[in-house]
């Protein structure tokens, strides 16, 4: 290798480096101000503990009441991602197999909707939720997160079927298979790529997600882990130790999701990409 190609990788792994460094300071300093008392947060964000404090932990795990905020946005997440990869898939599919003006509308409708800020429809949805008595529903709301992200879901499908042969569907319906036989037996297998990411995508906007929860859910019995933290925050004063302790509680299990699925996300994001 020659000197002018090592001090070029030198030059692109330093930008990586600081680049990653500036990623993850907010986070570690959340982790390490998060084992802090009160006093001793606020006399110096940037030192370091002198002990680890687990009690915020414990005492954050408590006020939020983890294991219920985090079963909620579990059924949230699940709910949500699933009907909208379900709805998706098959809107997608039709849509792209069904050659007429009628179809082309719908898609455009469809992309169009993606252009419109979230602001200028929180009014209308918040009337809608009230019309359709899903206030204070976990499910009515992740019908809402389904309606939401379908959008961006058809198109992401409607591109990556236009490279699937439509040979193998006249086969199978020559071979007595139906659309549904036909839809889940042999389209939905070969989304594979595609849905992963949308499926990882989605499940990292929904569990995050704090604005919908807020305007949906007043029962603090069905809250979200991040709507969860709102509880420590008081009219004077706040906990932000615990606040702090609550963030990294939160964001743990997506942590582990993609510790977990990593290689699986990665490979899906890849093949979609080339696929589509």
């Amino acid at each position: 290798m020659s000197k002018k190609r090592r001090i070029q990788n030198l030059l692109v792994y330093t930008a990586l480096i600081l680049l990653l460094f500036f990623w993850l300071f907010p986070i570690l300093m959340a982790l390490m101000n998060s084992f802090k008392s009160n006093k001793e947060l606020l006399t110096n964000v940037m030192a370091l503990p002198t002990t680890l404090k687990l009690d915020n932990y414990l005492r954050t795990f408590e006020k939020m009441h983890y294991q219920r905020s985090f079963l909620n946005t579990l059924l949230l997440t699940t709910l949500g991602v699933g009907m909208m990869i379900v709805f998706s898939a098959m809107a997608g599919w039709r849509l792209c197999r069904t050659k007429t003006r009628l179809s082309q509308i719908i898609f455009a409708l469809f992309i169009f909707s993606m252009l419109i800020p979230f602001s200028s429809i929180m009014i209308p949805l918040y009337k809608i939720i009230l019309v359709f008595h899903i206030k204070n529903s976990l499910i009515g709301l992740s019908f809402v997160y389904a309606g939401f992200g379908v959008s961006m879901a058809i198109f992401l499908y409607h591109g990556f079927i236009k490279g699937i042969p439509f040979e193998l569907e006249e086969a199978a319906a020559m071979d007595g298979c139906n659309k549904i036989t036909i839809f889940y037996k042999i389209i939905l297998p070969m989304l594979k790529p595609v849905t992963v990411a949308i499926a990882i995508s989605n499940v990292l906007w929904v569990w995050n997600d704090f604005l919908l929860p807020l305007i949906t859910l007043s029962d603090n019995k069905k809250y979200s882990l991040l709507l969860s933290t709102n509880i420590l925050f008081g009219q004077y004063s706040s906990d932000w130790s615990a606040i702090l302790s609550a963030l990294i509680l939160s964001a743990i299990p997506v942590i582990i999701f993609y510790a977990v699925f990593q290689r699986q996300i990665l490979k899906g994001i890849g093949e979609g990409a080339v696929k589509g």
